[in-house]
């Protein structure tokens, strides 16, 4: 294949989908770098999810759309479908480029060279504080490299190769930049995501494959897939102090972002605001949710509004990381004419699935939902040709149901939408039925089981059972929240006490991290002496953020 000496509408719309579709092959493994600004395992997620609205909003316009539409099309996807700090700058480094090159309806080395450095340079202005050895870091660096290219060569494929060189070389010095990165022994997780970009270049100008993502194994000190040479390895970093991210799309006049900006300076960090034309995309980590959206109505109307704590979020990613190793579990003998997926989020959770007959785990839950593509290999792992998925969490249900169009297996979801309600449709879950029938069987197992947790307030909020300060510990079921306490054990108590009835026979404890003994002892004593009708089960889950797991029956 001779390279490209131009590139037209339709070069563009394949590098689109090329770029989404490396980020989706290499997203758990840039998810594995995020350690800064927090480390909450999802700039890979992010950066992926971004990609796949722009190629929705290409979907939607004629096939044979010129270069000005393709690229409108994707400066509009990419700002209203921006994900997370590194969603928004990727955002902002499309659209940098779709503002260059809309206007040809071929481009040349010279215009793919400046929109490459136009990129760069209005991903930086998008940023209120700049941090190099960031995404940013490598944008540059990728701008000077197709400067240079271009100067050199003056062919297309010369930019695209001096871009990715610049860009590679800019992605290993991350660490010496910042030093969150050189504690933890990575590469900025953003910067590596947009080199991709470059790869996908390559690629659509050249012919060149995509390149494979390693193994999640091999995600140490030997892995240098990303980089073309260099040692990586992942690591630890501390979360900052401010505990909240904050998202939104801003219906504002362009000349008010100024003071905007301003205010948003004053409260948090992370700040990325993008858009133009009365929208725009902002982003901001910050302790101070209510003033974080009160400043845009000061410019106008915010929409779309997404809070993410952060802290749940980072804890639930450490989790998985480190059972991310863990072997999955291999039925014995001949596979079963109806195997078992479940969602897992503790060691002695999985261990207590395994005992049920759960044949493979996949590991994640509130914050860190598993892809699609995750529960589908656990699904193709195993040898029946039947299998029912229990996402044991209300917001995995949908990605779980997606699966059965994905593979040629039948695959059905049992609705549990918590661990307790997936240790229940276990129950009456069997090996030796169908898929259909199990279903039936187990969402009527599940549906029999009060699920109910205690976990501690993360912010101070008024509520229908009295004033909530932040450390509170508090109980909650379906219907929201029902008790607050200082006291672990008092709280999980006054919910016991509001929920059991005399109709409930069984209440299971699934002990998590902050669980202590002696808290447990109270809590059983309490049901001995005040519900001694009621039998009482006690198992070590192991799970993040929830200390007691409870589940009425």
């Amino acid at each position: 294949m001779t390279a490209r000496a131009t590139l037209v509408a339709a070069d563009a719309r394949a590098l689109v989908i090329a770029y989404r579709d490396a980020l989706r092959t290499h997203q758990q493994v840039v998810n594995r770098l995020n350690v800064y600004p927090v480390p909450d395992g999802d700039t890979g997620t992010n950066m992926a999810l971004t990609l796949d609205a722009v190629v929705a909003e290409l979907e939607g316009i004629d096939p044979g759309a010129s270069m000005g539409e393709i690229c409108k099309a994707v400066a509009h996807g990419s700002l209203m479908g921006a994900r997370g700090n590194s969603g928004v700058i990727l955002s902002q480094l499309l659209r940098g480029m779709a503002e260059r090159l809309g206007p040809t309806e071929e481009a040349g080395p010279a215009e793919l060279a400046e929109a490459i450095v136009v990129a760069g340079t209005l991903a930086r202005q998008a940023v209120v504080r700049p941090v190099e050895g960031t995404i940013l870091t490598v944008a540059r660096a990728a701008g000077e490299g197709a400067t240079a290219g271009c100067q050199n060569g003056g062919s297309l494929l010369g930019v695209a190769e001096g871009a990715r060189a610049a860009a590679a070389e800019a992605l290993a010095r991350t660490p010496e930049l910042l030093e969150v990165l050189a504690r933890a022994g990575v590469v900025d997780a953003g910067g590596s995501g947009y080199l991709l970009f470059f790869d996908a270049l390559l690629s659509v100008i050249d012919g060149r494959p995509l390149p494979e993502a390693p193994p999640l194994e091999s995600v140490g000190p030997d892995l240098t897939a990303l980089l073309g040479g260099g040692a990586v390895h992942p690591g630890d970093a501390a979360a900052g102090d401010l505990r909240y991210e904050v998202m939104y799309l801003l219906d504002a006049p362009d000349d008010t972002m100024s003071d905007f900006k301003e205010v948003w300076a004053g409260i948090g960090d992370s700040i990325v605001v993008v858009g133009g034309d009365g929208l725009w995309n902002c982003h901001i980590h910050t302790n101070d949710i209510g003033a974080a959206v009160e400043a845009a109505l000061e410019s106008g109307r915010p929409r779309d509004i997404r809070v993410t704590d952060l802290a749940e979020q980072v804890e639930e990613e450490r989790w998985v990381r480190e059972g991310a190793g863990r072997p999955p579990s291999e039925p014995a003998g001949p596979p079963p004419v109806t195997a078992a997926v479940a969602v897992v989020t503790g060691e002695g959770i999985g261990r207590i699935f395994r005992s049920l007959g759960v044949h493979q785990q996949v590991l994640g839950g509130q914050s860190m939902n598993p892809s699609t593509a995750q529960i589908l290999d656990a699904v193709d792992a195993l040898g029946s040709d039947q299998v029912v998925v229990l996402p044991n969490n209300k917001n995995i249900r949908p990605v779980a149901e997606q699966v059965d169009g994905l593979t040629e297996k039948r695959v059905r979801v049992v609705p549990t939408g918590s661990i307790v309600e997936g240790f229940a449709a276990l129950l009456a879950y069997d090996p030796a039925a169908t898929v259909d029938d199990n279903v039936r069987a187990m969402t009527a197992s599940a549906e029999r089981v009060l699920p109910a947790e205690v976990t501690r307030a993360v912010r101070d909020t008024d509520s229908e059972v009295g004033p909530v300060r932040e450390g509170d510990w508090i109980g909650l079921s379906r219907d929201g929240l029902v008790s607050v306490a200082d006291s672990l054990a008092v709280a999980t108590i006054a919910l016991l006490s509001r929920l059991l009835t005399d109709d409930h026979e069984l209440v299971t404890m699934i002990e998590g991290e902050g669980a202590h003994a002696g808290d447990t002892r109270r809590i059983t004593e309490w049901l001995h002496e005040e519900r001694p009708d009621v039998a009482t089960e006690v198992h070590h889950g192991g799970q993040p953020l929830y200390p007691y797991l409870l589940g009425i029956e």
